[in-house]
């Protein structure tokens, strides 16, 4: 649809409200329309008016045998008889008795076919004394032929707007190649640099464009050149939307935005002419902004993947992309600003110098970021004294800046369902879990020896993550499910990580190796809990060989295929022999991570057997509690039997009854261990 109404006026030709210019004003239909609506209001007005005069001048139906009776009785003028080839009209004589002394017309009606039978019996009755009035042959054609010349009219009406659409006017036709852009201000976003953290570089560079954009001839006094084309690169959620809306804000000119999905159609040309359309409405309000979100919607390499053949709409939209963005001059004051998660696939014509002069990454935030982040969304809501938002910031690595406004959202929900005065910190801690994990299950019963098997399975992760001195501190561990995990083993990274060290990767191998191990040697079987557990793993050891050069057998190479996503067979630049190496050394980096985990668990099964009776007594245990108990401390705090009698001898509903009679048993889910 055309969005003619979100257009800023030309602020060298102002027109005020009422002046009638040439063209039409931003959201009123064509001046064509205007009159087409007249030509058929007046039409159908005079066809009321001459319905109703018609129906007045009829006057008092009668049947024959009443007409036939006045008429014996001297109440009709007997000058006055006139039959037509449909009706019998006369005009009455008034009575003494009437109030109104004026005639007035009687009428006898009957179907044309009968028109020779009521003559004769009005002939009968009159003795000749009466006079013929034919109806008009024009009358019955316009009567015909009626209905047929306002369908013919209304169909023209609409076909005509079409056409006007088409060269170049709003609606139907035309809107499938007018650009579906949203014109955007400061006070529609609401969004300011203010209210965008943990991204500095970023919002530096943009800011240099906004002062491109305020002061041009302070940079080109010197020969500098205003940027063409800024593409964002980021993450899901990292904020480049968010930065634009912030620009947005920031910026006193138009600010153009539409999705590169809206330039897609089903009909073929359309989004090329969305294309030109958006650009020319650009130079005409420039200096302006145009921001085009997800552009790889478009801008994928051409040429690639699987097509068809024929025209491929999508590859001509990119190439009015290209053109237009190289029809800038130096001084059109227009500047494209585009964001994308997949920079890879890109067409390498969109992201040269020249049309995209720069390319700003949004990373993932650090912990400082993060920090940054909270507290602007911790603003909005009230918080407790004991919420410690540097430490949520700490354990919450690789979190992006839309899962830490949804941990503050959903903290906020969770503290107002408990009614709750503030959030406090253990309601971030359960939204963290939740955003991460999924919402605790704490609402079914899970069978015995299943609650067994998830406490040995958590207890072996568990032990390890607080015994390898490589492998990332240990901060929580839970038997209670959330979403498709039956429990989960938290760790709490001392420092972001940008990248992967031997030694991490290695402990990691064998922390993620003991959740099957420890319930194989304890309950003497397997279960399907470990499953996310063997991916992890197989993907790692697969990534140190193919991706990371970690393996002295292949050496320091690169046998991973390029990651372009735009085929469905996958690259493959080695040959079989080296195929089948790749296979057999990934199979001896796990079986030696998990030859070195078992070795570690049955050194340390004591402390294994500990922590599990632990887990089933008290569901979830923080880092400092697994340590206590690897230490052989008792622990002070209520089991979940102790809470559940608690709740008995409250004046409340019954607490759930927890599976086999068993009062020290938490409830659950099916296990499926992190």
């Amino acid at each position: 649809m055309s969005n003619k109404n979100s257009q800023k006026p030309d602020n060298n030709a102002p027109q005020k409200p009422g002046d009638k210019g040439p063209g039409n004003k931003p959201g009123q239909p064509p001046a064509g329309g205007r009159g087409m609506f007249g030509l058929f209001a007046i039409i159908a007005v005079v066809i009321l008016l001459f319905m109703l005069f018609s129906t007045s001048q009829q006057g008092q139906q009668l049947n024959w045998q009443e007409f036939e009776s006045r008429y014996t009785q001297n109440d009709i003028n007997k000058d006055t008889v006139m039959i037509s080839d449909t009706a019998i009209t006369a005009q009455s004589i008034p009575t003494h008795e009437s109030k109104d002394d004026q005639p007035f017309t009687v009428q006898v009606k009957f179907r044309a076919s009968a028109s020779e039978h009521y003559t004769k019996k009005l002939d009968e009755l009159t003795g000749g004394n009466y006079q013929e009035k034919p109806t008009p042959g024009w009358m019955n054609a316009i009567w015909f032929f009626l209905p047929f010349v306002i369908i013919i009219m209304i169909f023209w009406f609409f076909l005509s707007r079409g056409i006007r659409s088409a060269s170049g006017g709003g609606g139907m036709l035309g809107n499938f190649g007018k650009s579906k852009h949203r014109v955007l201000s400061k006070e529609m976003t609401g969004v300011t640099f203010k209210d965008v953290a943990g991204i500095e570089e970023a919002k530096d560079e943009v800011g240099e464009i906004i002062e491109f954009l305020k002061h041009p001839k302070k940079f080109t006094k010197i020969g500098g050149r205003i940027p063409r084309g800024v593409l964002l690169v980021g993450e899901p959620g990292c904020g480049k939307t968010l930065l634009a809306k912030a620009i947005a804000g920031e910026a006193d000119v138009p600010f153009f935005s539409i999705s590169g999905s809206d330039f897609v159609e089903m009909f073929v040309g359309v989004g090329a002419s969305r294309v030109r359309d958006l650009f020319k409405q650009a130079k005409d309000t420039a200096p302006c902004i145009i921001f085009l979100d997800e552009i790889d919607a478009v801008g994928r390499r051409r040429g690639g993947g699987f097509t068809t053949g024929g025209h491929d709409e999508r590859e001509q939209t990119l190439n009015a992309i290209l053109v237009e963005m190289d029809g800038f001059a130096s001084g059109d004051g227009v500047i494209v600003i585009a964001a994308t998660n997949r920079a890879d696939v890109l067409d390498p014509a969109l992201i040269r110098p020249g049309r995209f002069d720069r390319q700003i990454v949004v990373p993932l935030p650090d912990v400082l970021g993060r920090l940054e982040i909270l507290k602007v969304h911790a603003k909005k809501i009230k918080l407790g004294p004991d919420v410690d938002l540097e430490r949520l910031a700490r354990v919450t690595p690789m979190f992006s800046g839309a899962d830490l406004a949804a941990i503050i959202n959903e903290a906020a929900i969770s503290a107002t369902l408990a009614s709750k005065d503030f959030v406090e910190q253990e309601d971030l801690e359960e939204a963290r879990d939740k955003i991460r994990f999924g919402r605790a299950k704490k609402s079914r019963v899970r069978e015995v020896e299943e609650n067994k098997l998830t406490a040995y399975h958590e207890a072996g992760h568990a032990i390890l993550q607080a015994m390898l001195k490589d492998a990332d501190p240990l901060h929580k561990v839970t038997i209670i499910p959330r979403g498709q995990f039956g429990g989960a083993t938290f760790s709490l990274p001392e420092k972001d990580r940008m990248g992967y060290n031997l030694k991490w990767i290695n402990a990691t191998l064998r922390v993620v190796c003991g959740g099957r191990i420890a319930e194989q040697i304890a309950m003497d079987d397997v279960s399907s809990g470990a499953s996310q557990d063997i991916s992890q793993v197989t993907q790692m050891a697969r990534a140190m060989i193919i991706e990371w050069g970690m393996s002295d057998k292949l050496g320091f190479v690169r046998y991973a295929g390029s990651d372009s996503r735009e085929s469905y067979i996958p690259d493959k630049d080695y040959s079989d022999e080296t195929a089948s190496l790749i296979d057999s050394e990934i199979r001896r980096i796990v079986d030696e991570a998990y030859s070195d985990a078992e070795q570690m668990l049955k050194d340390n099964w004591d402390k294994v057997e500990a922590l599990a009776q632990a887990l089933l007594k008290h569901e979830t245990l923080s880092g400092d509690e697994v340590h206590a108990i690897i230490r052989g401390e008792e622990l002070n705090k209520p089991s979940v039997a102790d809470l559940l009698r608690d709740e008995t001898s409250k004046p409340k509903n019954d607490p759930p009854v927890v599976g086999d009679g068993e009062p020290d048993l938490p409830p659950g889910a099916s296990p499926k261990p992190a």
